[in-house]
C-alpha cells in the first residue's frame, strides 16, 4: 500500500477539492492534481454514451501495423500459468503483453479520433481509450463494473454464444466474486445489481460484444475523507489481475515479459460530490525513442486454448476510429 498516495487522496477528498488522479498498476507511480491546476498536456473525456459508428476497414488495416510477441514466447508464459492453475495457486490470471505498432497518427490524433467511454492523453507518454469503468461513487454508494468476456458481434448468435459459454461464465463469475470481496473491504450491503450484461465496443473495423456486471455497496457518509483508503484497498482491479488476487499478482509479475506501468492502472475524476474512474486498458504508450507499444491481454483459466488467447491478445490491438 502506498501511504503517500493514500494521504494525498484523503487530503483532497476531506476538503472536497475537485481533482484528477492517475495510479499505476502496482500503485508505485501516481499523479494527483486539483482540476484547476491540471496542465493542458493532460487531456481527458468521460462519455457515458459513445457512438456506435464503425471505422473504415481499409483505413484501419492500412494505418496500423502490429509486431506482437511470438507465439512461442506467449505459449511459454501461458504454459507456466496453466501449471499454477493445476497446482491450485490461481484460478484465473489476466496475462498481458506489449505489441510494437506503427501508425501515421500521433498520440494527440489518436486521442481526438478515439471513440470510447473513457479517454486520456497523458503528456506525450501514453493515450488510453478504455471501455471499462472501475469504480463510481455517488450519494454514499460505490459501484464497480468488472468486464470479462469478449466476442466479435459478426459471429452468428454472438450474444447467446458468449453468455452461454461455460468457460466464459466461469471466468466472469470468478471475477465478480473477487470484486464482491474487494467492495466488502470498504463498504457494506454488497449486492450484484446486474450479472453478465452486454456492452457493444467499437474495436477499429470490428464491433465487439463485451460482458460486464454491476456490483454495489454502501459507504459511510464521510467517504470523501477516505478516498485514498478506499482506492488503495481495492487496487489493482480484479478484472486485470485474477483470483486469489495476491498470489495471482506474484505469478503475473514473474511471467509477464515487460512492465505494465500505468497500463491496467486507473484514472478518474473527483468533482467534490462524486467520483468516477476507469481501468486503463486499450492503451498505447510511447517510449523515449518515439516507438509506440500497445498493451493488451486476456483472462486465462484451465479451459483456455493457447491459440485462441494469443489471437485475442492481437485482436485487442486496434485504433478506435
Amino acid at each position: 500500500m502506498n501511504k503517500d498516495l493514500q494521504n494525498i487522496l484523503n487530503k483532497y477528498g476531506s476538503s472536497k477539492e475537485p481533482f484528477f488522479f492517475l495510479i499505476s498498476y502496482d500503485l508505485s507511480q501516481f499523479y494527483v492534481k486539483p482540476l484547476k491546476e491540471l496542465p493542458s498536456e493532460i487531456k481527458y473525456e468521460i462519455n457515458e454514451k459513445v457512438s456506435s459508428k464503425l471505422a473504415n476497414e481499409n483505413l484501419e488495416k492500412k494505418e496500423l501495423k502490429k509486431y506482437p510477441i511470438s507465439f512461442k514466447e506467449y505459449k511459454k508464459s501461458f504454459d507456466i500459468l496453466q501449471e499454477h492453475i493445476k497446482n491450485g495457486n490461481s484460478y484465473i490470471l489476466n496475462l498481458t503483453a506489449k505489441t510494437k505498432i506503427e501508425t501515421k497518427f500521433t498520440l494527440d490524433e489518436i486521442y481526438e479520433k478515439a471513440n470510447a467511454k473513457y479517454k486520456l492523453k497523458f503528456f506525450d507518454k501514453f493515450v488510453c481509450f478504455s471501455p471499462e469503468k472501475f469504480v463510481e461513487i455517488k450519494k454514499n454508494k460505490i459501484a464497480t463494473y468488472p468486464m470479462k468476456g469478449t466476442i466479435d458481434s459478426k459471429i452468428e448468435n454472438a450474444s447467446a454464444k458468449i453468455l452461454g459459454n461455460i468457460k466464459e461464465m466461469a471466468e466472469h463469475t470468478m471475477v465478480v466474486d473477487l470484486l464482491r470481496n474487494d467492495l466488502g473491504i470498504v463498504s457494506n450491503k454488497i449486492k450484484v445489481d446486474k450479472f453478465r450484461y452486454i456492452d457493444k465496443i467499437n474495436a477499429g473495423n470490428k464491433k465487439l460484444l463485451q460482458v460486464s456486471s454491476k456490483i454495489t455497496g454502501h459507504l459511510d457518509e464521510d467517504w470523501h475523507s477516505k478516498i485514498g483508503d478506499i482506492l488503495t484497498s481495492i487496487l489493482p482491479a480484479g478484472s486485470i489481475t485474477g483470483t486469489p488476487k495476491k498470489k495471482t499478482i506474484e505469478i503475473l509479475k514473474e511471467n509477464e515479459t515487460y512492465d505494465r506501468d500505468f497500463y491496467t492502472g486507473i484514472f478518474g475524476i473527483y468533482d467534490g460530490n462524486s467520483l468516477n474512474s476507469c481501468v486503463l486498458i486499450r492503451f498505447i504508450e510511447k517510449d523515449k525513442e518515439g516507438n509506440l507499444y500497445y498493451k493488451s491481454g486476456g483472462g486465462i483459466t484451465c479451459d483456455s486454448n493457447v491459440e485462441d488467447e494469443y489471437e485475442e491478445l492481437i485482436d485487442k490491438v486496434y485504433l478506435p476510429f
